[in-house]
């Protein structure tokens, strides 16, 4: 599901080695380059330009910026980045490697976009995001992001009181019924295919939670285009205006093979990269935050991290910098920074 936000303009991508590349431009990103740009560091946020939640009308759950439009959030973020000296370039990154060391050992690395156009940076930020898996259910997809939903955080308010309909998808979308029969009085729950305890069955019947088993087939729409039900194999209609869909979860990879990132899979909701503290990985000099390695985070949490991510980078570089001197001073060459 990749939806692209309005154009704006990119800047020019920057010459030479720059301290930072961050691959991305959501809100991890966006505030990983902040906390860069702030601390005089050369950044550059490479962004293609089609974040997890542009179908979406708002942004919630968000303090200060709760109903805030997701493209507006973005605008707002790439302002102050470049507030402070970054550069924000629209462009698809196709491949992202280790490059030769600098003459000090200092690390290096190649970024390429589909463009052909090329970056040299000592460090980079993954912060890619996302890719939801639905259901290929004809119709669910066109709804996405207003009548098909799938966090109660970010959407349940909206949806309060409506006939929900929960689409499951495995095990997580259980949890997933009681959460959205917190908004609802009119729930159902859609097996389609997957498999329910007698346990699961009992306690959704003392929640007054209805249960189909009868797969679903495709979304029905009124005749003004909007959400109507969901039609079973055997063609009755269940009349809904939400279907809730407990969709898997894929971090964007694409193009960041080259930098051999390990990655998890997380039981119940999809794969993503694996890191530690503060956005740490195995890879040296690489970074990652957001939805591409905490798949549940909400734009706060991924905010959050990409700024934890963006300081720690921040930290090792003043590191390398301070070898460096270090070294050009045993050299007989003073030199204050890495070049």
């Amino acid at each position: 599901m990749a939806v692209t936000t309005p154009p704006y303009t990119s800047d020019a991508l920057a010459e030479g080695t720059v301290d930072a590349v961050v691959i991305g431009g959501g809100a991890a990103g966006l505030n990983g380059a902040l906390i860069l740009a702030r601390s005089r560091r050369s950044v550059v946020v490479i962004d293609s330009g089609s974040p997890r939640n542009a179908p979406a009308k708002a942004v919630h759950g968000l303090l200060a910026l709760d109903g805030t439009p997701p493209p507006e959030i973005l605008r707002r973020g790439r302002e102050q980045v470049r507030q402070y000296g970054g550069r924000v370039v629209f462009g698809e990154v196709v491949s992202a490697e280790p490059a030769a060391p600098s003459a000090d050992g200092d690390l290096r690395f190649t970024v390429t976009l589909a463009d052909g156009r090329r970056i040299i940076a000592r460090r980079i930020l993954v912060a890619t995001g996302l890719t939801d898996v639905l259901p290929q259910v004809p119709g669910l997809a066109e709804h996405w992001g207003h009548s098909v939903v799938h966090c109660p955080y970010c959407h349940g308010w909206e949806v309060r009181d409506e006939p929900i309909g929960i689409l499951a998808t495995g095990p997580a979308s259980i949890g997933h019924a009681y959460l959205f029969r917190q908004l609802t009085e009119d729930l159902t729950y859609f097996t389609h295919g997957t498999d329910l305890d007698e346990d699961s069955r009992a306690r959704f019947a003392a929640r007054g939670i209805r249960v189909i088993d009868t797969p679903v087939t495709e979304v029905v729409n009124d005749t003004d285009g909007a959400l109507a039900g969901v039609r079973l194999a055997e063609g009755q209609v269940v009349a809904r205006r939400v279907v809730a869909v407990a969709a898997p979860m894929q971090a964007r990879t694409q193009g960041l093979e080259g930098l051999g990132l390990p990655v998890r899979d997380l039981p119940n909701m999809g794969r993503g990269f694996a890191s530690g503290t503060a956005g740490t990985t195995e890879v040296p000099g690489v970074w990652v935050a957001g939805n591409a390695t905490d798949l549940v985070a909400q734009v706060g949490a991924s905010a959050a991290a990409g700024a934890l991510a963006g300081a720690d980078i921040n930290r090792m570089l003043a590191i390398a910098d301070t070898d460096a001197a270090l070294q050009g001073i045993a050299e007989g060459s003073p030199q204050g920074a890495t070049g």
